[in-house]
């Protein structure tokens, strides 16, 4: 039997079942494949079925606000895949009244789609004998072939992809495609690959040179850099105030309680009531810390700590903030750790105890 042929057959016996496995609609797998995107199958599912019930179609989306687009997103990470997720299917109903293009240039040319993801749309919805490289395929061919270059680089990535055109099922692309998705996932994973379970592995050059632990060749990924910040929980009677984060930074747009960057932790309560002061011209009391919290960006990791604040005077009338009840938390789309705060917050509020 050939390569596809094996990975075909496995794949028949062990694939996975997903929701957007159901059918070959090229709107749900344009969803998935941008959900999918730094996220774990397991931690989608959820969310998939959830987006789909609110946004059932290109037009639903593209016609709805883009807070409540970010509203559906929250909890996924890197906003910016929901924001062109919606671009795109307002351009798709503009331009192609609604149907998404199965031509590869077309769906280029669209926000927030690249060659994996034009790759894997067209070949899984509209049968297109078309690569879908991603981390799993590099990974899996650099060992298959004995690919020692750094696969980061745009020329190995260029190599893979021709070995995978050379090699895609004529007749199920679409499955061959996943297929190598459920292997990366499954067998031929980082580190430590499942060399007995693989259906390819008469294939495998670098498990034949006993180096298959070595590959794929890609540089040492970087530390995310630190920050520490302080943020401020202000309570007026039975309400919150929060802010809208300004644009231009993480998380913009996304609702938080007051925060600010601080680079001396001894003097946190003093920059924090200035910083209110400032923005937001209240008199608050800093007082004792409510939450701590750690939160990874792919390139930064926050250390935040949540203070309650007694306030005492002013009344907060600027643009991008508001005071909320508490009953409201599950409404706001928080930015990051906000979120656990608020939930917290609420949590004991009505007497469930300390947040984790």
């Amino acid at each position: 039997m050939t390569l596809s042929a094996n990975l075909l057959d496995w794949y028949d016996r062990n694939r996975r079942e997903l929701p957007w496995r159901i059918d070959k609609d090229p709107y749900k797998i344009w969803v998935s494949e941008i959900m999918l995107q730094q996220t774990r199958v397991e931690a989608v599912k959820e969310y998939y079925t959830r987006w789909l019930r609110r946004f059932p179609t290109p037009y639903e989306l593209a016609a709805a606000e883009e807070e409540e687009v970010l509203y559906y997103w929250q909890g996924l990470g890197y906003y910016n895949r929901a924001r062109n997720l919606q671009a795109a299917m307002s351009e798709v109903c503009a331009a192609y009244g609604g149907e998404i293009p199965n031509d590869e240039a077309a769906l280029k040319a669209l926000p927030g789609i690249g060659e994996y993801t034009a790759g894997a749309i067209l070949s899984i919805a509209f049968d297109c004998r078309t690569p879908a490289v991603d981390g799993n395929v590099l990974r899996i061919f650099s060992r298959l072939f004995y690919v020692t270059e750094d696969i980061t680089k745009s020329k190995t990535k260029r190599l893979i992809s021709r070995l995978v055109s050379e090699y895609i099922s004529l007749e199920r692309p679409g499955d061959f495609n996943q297929a190598l998705m459920d292997l990366g996932a499954m067998v031929c994973i980082p580190q430590t690959p499942r060399c007995a379970e693989c259906p390819v592995l008469d294939f495998c050059q670098a498990y034949a040179l006993d180096v298959q632990c070595t590959l794929p060749v890609k540089p040492a990924a970087k530390a995310p850099r630190e920050l520490t910040l302080v943020a401020g929980i202000i309570q007026r009677g039975g309400e919150y105030l929060i802010r809208r984060r300004p644009s231009g930074n993480v998380l913009a747009g996304m609702w938080e309680f007051p925060a600010i960057e601080i680079c001396d932790e001894s003097c946190e309560k003093a920059t924090l009531e200035q910083f209110i002061y400032t923005q937001f011209a209240l008199k608050v009391l800093v007082q004792e810390k409510a939450f701590n919290y750690v939160h990874i960006f792919s390139h930064l990791k926050w250390y935040i700590n949540f203070y309650h604040c007694q306030c005492f005077t002013g009344e907060v009338l600027f643009q991008d903030t508001q005071w909320i009840a508490l009953s409201e938390w599950e409404n706001i789309t928080w930015a990051g750790p906000h979120r656990k705060a608020a939930e917290a917050l609420w949590k004991n509020s009505v007497g469930g105890g300390p947040a984790a």
